[in-house]
């Protein structure tokens, strides 16, 4: 059971990153991502949303009807999205501005409202929780991995604190929409690589209830050997 729970736990990390393998809640990643103090910000408030809307959500799993329970996921999370703007802009009114839309637009994030239909749904409030902590944490872990690439690169700066012998050498293009998605696409190439070491094994296909048997030349040889 431990195990189990722990790779619930583990899996959004790498395995099923949302961003990186799932590819889900592309665009956040992309608009926030510019940097890391935006990126873990937006983080946290997806990750705290996807935690509580995951556990309310498979308490009331049994009670919600299978027609309607689409949108009653959404304004569970609708609910608890404005709970985090209302505390995040009472005390970190600066994050707030810096989020923009983007901390509204938390509610229609394609990761939260499929955990909730996909595991929340479906599972006990012990898993649920576990699973967005790990999915929260692997988006978190996402923006991170991309803000500091990002911010590196095209600003010169981490977290704000300008770094010395960058501020000749930054390329202001990845920290614009082009260089956004390079970033994205290479960060996703380096997952799969980490997650794929190994090359795919060849298949060995047989002719045994294949409907073209009779016309492919192959079959007809290993037929006459």
């Amino acid at each position: 059971m431990k195990n189990k729970n722990l790779s619930i736990l583990l899996k959004g990390l790498l395995t099923e990153n949302p961003v990186f393998v799932l590819i889900l809640g592309t665009c956040p990643t992309l608009a926030i991502s510019t940097n890391v103090i935006g990126a873990i910000g937006m983080g946290l408030a997806a990750t705290a949303v996807l935690i509580c809307s995951n556990f309310v959500i498979s308490l009331l799993r049994k009670f919600i009807p299978d027609s309607v329970r689409i949108p009653c996921y959404i304004v569970i999370i609708a609910g608890f999205v404005t709970v985090v703007q209302m505390l995040m802009q009472a005390f970190l009114p600066e994050l707030y501005d810096m989020l923009g839309v983007y901390l509204a637009l938390i509610t229609v994030n394609c990761i939260i409202l499929g955990r909730a239909e996909m595991f929340a749904g479906k599972n006990g409030p012990v898993k649920s929780v576990l699973d967005g902590i790990g999915m929260g944490l692997g988006f978190t872990l996402a923006l991170l991995c991309m803000a500091t690439v990002r911010e590196i690169i095209g600003a010169g700066s981490f977290a704000g604190i300008e770094i010395p012998f960058m501020k000749d050498y930054t390329i202001s293009i990845f920290q614009k929409a082009p260089g956004g998605f390079m970033v994205y696409g290479f960060m996703i190439a380096l997952v799969y690589a980490v997650t794929h070491g190994k090359a795919p094994r060849k298949k060995e296909f047989s002719c045994e209830n294949c409907p073209s048997a009779s016309l492919c030349s192959n079959c007809q040889k290993k037929e006459e050997a």
